[in-house]
Formats: structure tokens, C-alpha cells, sequence
């Protein structure tokens, strides 16, 4: 297997959504994003999601408030976006201002548009392997990149190095769902020994946020690596003073692994191409069912 080239699988799953919008007319799938701030990474992620959703025949709406914006505020426009029955997609731009309880914010929105699957009812669901669920789109797209690749996964023992919500915990859910069929193993800053356990995986994916954390004595030999992490480092060559990097060593780790993801270039454009591929599905759900 060598490389998976997140690229062209994303490109692969974004030409299959784009032939399934276009059967859908004169239904126009929309996402309607929502941004508190100016932070320069939130900024970037959601226009190049506004710009992916136009590729594809989709409709991207977007709503910015000032770093300031009260609780209240920002509810009465959620509000109104779950009960516009021309959304079918609501993303709300991670992270927020301290002041804004996050899972709050997050469960305000209907969990028939949770596309970024961060509702409690979604991860519920995901949970209990219920139709319907919407799965984070990084993870899923961790999924869809060993599927793709021809991974397999049945019975093998995943590892998965990381906790959050957004990756570790749901990662783990769907790997160990049946389809799947994985033996999983969460590991995080407070595993003992974490080298021991990682060097078990046969596929381990890392999703620490710490550049270049997995070295080559943490991967057994003929292990899939996954690297979730997107890292800046200072690099003066560089226009912009910095590069990307992931959580993995790649150099010291891609002579021993039987696939690994590059950063960039591997999950991060999977993450978008889910988010696509979740919002259609929220439109044709609420399109055939209400």
C-alpha cells in the first residue's frame, strides 16, 4: 500500500457527491456555517469548506459574529437555521470564545443537521450504531481512508492515541462498530507506558497534537499509520515562518509501516470531503422524511 493519498480519495468521495447533487435538483443541498472571531485557522478551514461545498453543486451560507457575541445572540440564529427547512447542514466553526459553553452550542443544533456529528443525540447514536447517525468528519474520514485503501480491519488491533471529542473518542466507535469489526485500544497523556502500547497496534492512529510525537520505536513493524495531528512548526525557509506537520516522525516512520498518511495530504482533506458527503445525507434525509 505504501502512501494513502488523502488527495485523490477525497477527490474520489467529492466526485461521487457532486454526481449525486446534481440528481437531487431542483433540491440544492445547503450548509450554512457559523463563525464567532477572526482566528485565522477558523477563517481558513470554513472558506475552504464554503469553497468545497460550491465544487460539488452545494449551497454554503455563512454567518460571522464578533468575538463579543452573547449566548443569546448566537441561539436566536440557530434557532432560526433548525427551523429553515432550505438548511439541511449547520456547522458551527470549533473553537469558540471561553465565554460560549461549547457542548451547549452544540447541542442547540437540530441533530438532523448535525453534520459535524458533535451533538450529544449524534455521538449517541454513533454509540448505539443507530441509522441516521452523523459520525464527526474526521474520524469518518479516518474510516473511509482504510476502506478506500483496502485496509483490513476485521479483527485487527487498532490503537487509537488521543482522546477528544472530535477525533479520539468517535474514531474508536466507529472502528470498533461492526463493519469494522477492530479491537480498539484509546490511549492519551496519562497511559503508563504508551510506547508498549502503541507497538501492539496494527493500525494506529494518532491524533495527539504534538508534531512529530509518534517516533519509529512506538510502531510495530508492518503497521497502517494514520496521522490525524496538524501541527505548525517554525521553519525560517518558509514565507510564512512555519510548515505542517503531523503528530507522526514520518521520515523515522514510513521505512516501517506497511501505509501511512502524509501531512499534509492525508486526512485533512477527508475531513472536508465528510463534511460533504454528511450534509447530502442530511438533505436527502429531511427531503424523503421530514
Amino acid at each position: 500500500m505504501g502512501l494513502i493519498d488523502g488527495n485523490a480519495i477525497a477527490q474520489q468521495v467529492l466526485t461521487e457527491v457532486k454526481a449525486e447533487v446534481a440528481k437531487l435538483a431542483p433540491t440544492i443541498p445547503h450548509v450554512a456555517f457559523v463563525r464567532v472571531g477572526e482566528d485565522p485557522a477558523s477563517v481558513s478551514y470554513v472558506t475552504k469548506k464554503q469553497k468545497t461545498a460550491d465544487e460539488v453543486g452545494m449551497r454554503a451560507s455563512l454567518k460571522v459574529f464578533p468575538e463579543n457575541v452573547s449566548l443569546a445572540e448566537l441561539y436566536a440564529h440557530l434557532d432560526a437555521l433548525n427551523a429553515d427547512p432550505d438548511v439541511h447542514g449547520i456547522l458551527i466553526q470549533a473553537p469558540l470564545p471561553k465565554h460560549l459553553p461549547e457542548t451547549e452550542v452544540f447541542n442547540r443544533v437540530s441533530p438532523a443537521k448535525d453534520v459535524d456529528g458533535f451533538g450529544t443525540q449524534s455521538i449517541g447514536r454513533l454509540v448505539q450504531e443507530l441509522p441516521g447517525a452523523f459520525a464527526a468528519c474526521t474520524p469518518r474520514g479516518v474510516i473511509e481512508l482504510l476502506r478506500r485503501s483496502g485496509v483490513q480491519t476485521a479483527g485487527k488491533h487498532a490503537v487509537v492515541v488521543g482522546r477528544s471529542l472530535i477525533v479520539g473518542k468517535p474514531a474508536a466507535l466507529l472502528l470498533i462498530a461492526k463493519g469494522c469489526d477492530c479491537t480498539v485500544t484509546i490511549a492519551h497523556s496519562r497511559t503508563a507506558d504508551l510506547a508498549a502500547i502503541t507497538r501492539q497496534a496494527d493500525i494506529l492512529i494518532a491524533a495527539i497534537g504534538k508534531p512529530h510525537f509518534i517516533k519509529a520505536d512506538m510502531v510495530k513493524p508492518g503497521a497502517v499509520v494514520i496521522d490525524v495531528g496538524i501541527n505548525r512548526v517554525a521553519d525560517a525557509t518558509k514565507k510564512t515562518g512555519y510548515r505542517i506537520v503531523g503528530d507522526v516522525d514520518f521520515d523515522a516512520v514510513a521505512p516501517l509501516a506497511a501505509a501511512i498518511t502524509p501531512v499534509p495530504g492525508g486526512v485533512g482533506p477527508m475531513t472536508v470531503a465528510m463534511l460533504m458527503r454528511n450534509t447530502l445525507d442530511a438533505c436527502l434525509r429531511i427531503r424523503n422524511h421530514g
